[in-house]
């Protein structure tokens, strides 16, 4: 999390770095006449250093933390995990209550809401949350591999 806002303020640094330089030069021409002149970024280097600084697949984040958790309990980890996912995904509709479900599973394996991960006008909602998303978790542990296949996207 500390990763994508710290990469967050970096990029957004640099956009507002270009934008207050472009307001500069349409502001003073005369003082860009006597600068040295601006060496051009090339169009491959500007698509390199954006692709460095991609935020990463949540779904892929949330299966490479998860999947640990999941190794000797299921002979297919990665899949219990993608299913969990799409399922949390697709059933739980608010936000707050989602993120709450996706951090327990990738930090237990299992689908977890601690009250303190939840704003306190939603925690009398984790029991409904729990019994929605109750059938798809058992599908997805115990048939994994015919669900991973028809797993909602969101």
């Amino acid at each position: 999390m500390l990763l994508r806002i710290s990469s967050a303020a970096i990029v957004a640094s640099a956009l507002l770095s270009g934008a207050a330089q472009a307001q500069a030069q349409t502001q003073a021409p005369q003082v860009a006449q006597l600068q040295a002149p601006q060496p051009h970024v090339s169009q491959p280097q500007f698509q390199r250093v954006r692709s460095l600084l991609k935020m990463p697949d949540p779904r892929g984040e949330f299966v490479r933390l998860c999947a640990p958790h999941m190794v000797g309990r299921w002979a297919h980890p990665e899949s219990v995990c993608s299913c969990l996912h799409d399922y949390a995904a697709a059933t739980v509709e608010d936000i707050d209550l989602r993120e709450a479900l996706l951090r327990g599973i990738s930090e237990t394996g299992v689908p977890t809401i601690e009250t303190e991960w939840v704003p306190p006008s939603k925690q009398s909602q984790i029991g409904a949350t729990f019994t929605k998303i109750a059938k798809p978790t058992l599908q997805c542990m115990f048939e994994p591999v015919e669900l991973a296949a028809a797993s909602p996207q969101k």
